[in-house]
Formats: structure tokens, sequence, C-alpha cells
């Protein structure tokens, strides 16, 4: 699992990096105290090794998002829920599982991503008594 993490760190990094051009930002919200990162790509990044551990699907219709809070430099663990809207406002549920290794705790979820499109998410995060909510709109392309 030391992998998955690692594996996952550097996909939201080399990610973030190729999609700058479009994004133009650090994929990070502050909540007070709490920190939420974040970031979605598509599954065909993940080799399939990390793909199987993770028990996620590898595939170019795939996306995967990946959600982590942190709360005074360290993970911290929260309920996370969500969803994705395509632009004819079809809504799908996202179902995140918790992945939990040495010092790092990681939410990810898998959504279709059928043809380039823009797609609207929301995300909350909920810690303790407060929830907190992720809005972003993301271009998606399937993969090659």
């Amino acid at each position: 699992m030391k992998r998955l993490a690692l594996f996952l760190i550097t996909a939201c990094l080399s990610v973030g990096a190729m999609a700058a051009d479009v994004i133009k930002a650090e994929r990070m919200e502050k909540f007070g105290d709490i920190t939420v990162h974040y970031n979605t790509f598509n599954s065909t990044f993940l080799t399939p090794d990390i793909a199987k551990a993770a028990e996620l699907t590898r595939s170019k219709n795939q996306g995967v998002i990946n959600v982590s809070v942190i709360k005074g430099g360290k993970p911290l663990m929260a309920q996370v829920s969500g969803t994705v809207k395509d632009l004819t406002s079809k809504t799908v549920p996202l179902t995140f599982q918790q992945i939990t290794e040495q010092g790092a705790i990681y939410y990810i979820a898998q959504y279709p991503v059928p043809q380039q499109e823009t797609r609207t998410f929301e995300i909350k995060v909920q810690t303790g008594d407060k929830i907190n909510t992720l809005n972003f709109n993301q271009e998606l392309f399937p993969g090659e």
C-alpha cells in the first residue's frame, strides 16, 4: 500500500503539472485550520498493479478523484461524499473509499468519462460536526 500512496501523491502532482495550462491553480481549499487537497485524472494514469490494489477499474472511460484532508500538517479522517454533473445536468453520485496507509489517508472514487466535456464536481467533506463543500469544474478527456 505504500506504493499506492506514493503513486497517488505523484499522480496528483504530475497530473496537476500536466494540466497547469487548464487549471492555473493549486488544487486545494482551506476551511479554517483544515486543508482539503483534491485532484481528478483519467484512470489510465494508474498502473495495473496500483489500480488492482485500490480496487479501481483502469479504463479510458473512467476517471478517478482523489481527496485528502490535512489538519496541522497531519492527515485527518473525514467523511467524504459527492457528485459529478455533466453539461446536461445528469448527476452521478461518487462513492468514496478510504485508503489508510502509514502517514497518509486518501479518499478515492471513480466516475464515467464517456466523452470530452467539462464536468461540475461537488464534494462534501465532514470532519466532526462541520461539513465543508468543494465546488469545481474540470474539463475531462477519455484516455487513450
